[in-house]
């Protein structure tokens, strides 16, 4: 059991880290943008590379976070009935619908990675006056899909033990998360 718990962080800690990481990438789109502006309204030179750069980063950044996401809660829910629920319910209901979820990320990592090695496999460009290589994007989505489903599992693994009685592991804290002393 304390392997599974061992297994279970270090997939929860390596999608903080990645999706911390990939964080930093909006700064870059940031600066990307404002050049842009730069670029069309002061200079009156609009330039082609900067929109599809900032696009290619912001796919990146999509595809990435997606284990970070899951691991803190920020997916999208629907908590009309969900949220009044008891924990153990749902728990019920979180373990039917990860069901969904496996078979939406499995499809997601199947049909991406078909398309990111068709990609991988003649060094794709964009074929736009810049023609940067778009296939590092095309492989974060399996990548990224991935991560996704391991964070998946690890939150249907914590929904089993919530349902059996078993303590349920502490998630690791985040860095800037605020721990309190003797905890």
């Amino acid at each position: 059991m304390r392997a599974l718990f061992a297994a279970m962080r270090g997939i929860t800690r390596f999608n903080d880290w990645l999706g911390r990481s990939v964080a930093l990438l909006l700064l870059g789109i940031f600066a990307l943008l404002i050049a842009e502006v730069y670029f069309r309204y002061v200079a009156g030179a609009p330039k082609v590379w900067t929109g599809e750069l900032t696009q290619l980063l912001f796919g990146l950044y999509a595809v990435l976070s997606g284990g970070y996401i899951m691991s803190h809660g920020g997916h999208v829910n629907v908590d009309i009935l969900h949220a009044r629920l008891p924990r153990d319910a749902r728990a019920v209901v979180d373990i039917f619908t990860s069901f969904l979820f496996l078979v939406f990320t499995g499809a997601l990592v199947y049909f991406g990675s078909a398309m990111a090695w068709e990609s991988i496999s003649f060094w794709e460009h964009s074929q736009s006056a810049w023609d940067p290589p778009i296939w590092p994007v095309k492989l974060a989505i399996p990548v990224g899909a991935t991560l996704l489903m391991l964070q998946g599992i690890v939150k249907l693994l914590r929904d089993v033990m919530v349902v059996f009685g078993i303590k349920v592991p502490e998630s690791p804290p985040s860095v800037g998360d605020t721990v309190e002393p003797g905890k």
